[in-house]
């Protein structure tokens, strides 16, 4: 009786069998059953490409705002633009002539609040247009990039005197001294630790300061790599580019850094941000791409405007899921589908 069964059993696994080689036969014959293929996904694209409302605007630094809207600065113009994301663009006057904004953050007060480089102040301008300006303690400070603080406040670099500031959103400023002198830092964004990170572009180092304003260093691994701005990424860990060493940066909150080369030669990245795929995004200024890397280190680089030396500058997500950049000679604001 055993022997019975064991030898049917046998009998139906070597139908089963027959029937599955007969399949794969069949499917690569072009005839019988056949097994679909797997669907790949779409490769990311360009999507749109809007024009600035003035010339020569040379837009830089972009971020969402709490209105869903996009802003973004435009330095050569010294306006603050607002872009929907159907590609409406509206644009508002600084206070100051000349200003040159840089960098903008959405603040915890449901405000935008962007650096003015040439002027040394911080200026906030509301989602309906209106703009205040306050002035940095230190003259001819040159803040460069800015982040809302986990401490309620604002948090900026001051790129020529090398120097960490603080705003209130009511306006008072503090400062505090980086490390190492002449270290030129530029962009800074709030860690998942509950500091600030900051890169030092002059000194090669990224920094951490605490809301009480004591200050760390870190070297990175490239000598004059030059690292431009940063953000945190999916893993927690904090991303960078470095623009003259067109290399990606990691960097753990422990301080261990690891660089990744980019796929162009002197791409020179600028900007990063954390995309809705899990992946980090890079602006590649010198080759007018749009890089990602995943958290593991693969790089993919996509072309990132219609026209050549566009210069993709800052890049941000937003509220529709994504990926929104500055072209800053090429006067655009560009959409790029992840």
């Amino acid at each position: 009786m055993k022997r019975s069964i064991a030898l049917l059993s046998l009998a139906a696994f070597s139908l089963l069998v027959a029937f599955f080689v007969a399949a794969l036969v069949a499917c690569t014959s072009g005839g019988g059953i056949a097994f679909a293929p797997p669907t790949p996904f779409p490769a990311p694209t360009l999507a749109a490409e809007y024009n600035t409302t003035t010339a020569l605007s040379h837009p830089r630094g972009i971020v969402a705002g709490p209105d869903g809207n996009l802003w973004f600065d435009e330095i050569g113009v010294s306006k603050i633009g607002r872009i929907t994301t159907g590609g409406t663009i509206t644009e508002f006057d600084t206070t100051t002539a000349a200003s040159g904004p840089h960098d903008i953050a959405a603040g915890p007060d449901g405000n935008l609040w962007f650096t003015e480089l040439s002027v040394s102040k911080i200026g906030k301008i509301t989602t309906s247009g209106s703009v205040t300006e306050y002035n940095t303690t230190t003259a001819s400070a040159r803040p460069a990039g800015i982040a809302k603080g986990p401490d309620g406040n604002l948090w900026f670099t001051e790129n020529l005197v090398s120097k960490i500031g603080k705003i209130t959103t009511g306006g008072s400023v503090t400062e505090y001294n980086t490390t190492t002198a002449s270290a030129g830092p530029h962009g800074i964004v709030a860690g998942l630790d509950g500091n600030l990170w900051f890169c030092e572009e002059q000194a090669s180092k990224i920094g951490k300061i605490t809301t009480s304003g004591s200050v760390t260093e870190y070297n990175t691994t490239t000598a004059n790599s030059s690292p431009g701005f940063i953000a945190v990424g999916p893993d927690g860990n904090l991303w960078f580019t470095e623009e003259v060493a067109s290399k990606i940066g990691k960097i753990t909150t422990g301080g261990t850094v690891t660089e990744y080369d980019t796929l162009t030669a002197s791409a020179g990245p600028h900007d990063i941000v954390a995309g809705p795929d899990g992946n980090l995004w890079f602006t590649e200024a010198n080759v007018d791409k749009i890089g990602r890397i995943t958290t593991g280190g693969t790089v993919t680089e996509y072309n990132s405007a219609t026209t050549t030396n566009s210069l993709p500058t800052a890049i941000a997500v937003g509220i529709d899921g994504n990926l929104w950049f500055t072209e800053g000679r090429g006067d655009k604001v560009g959409k790029f589908l992840p």
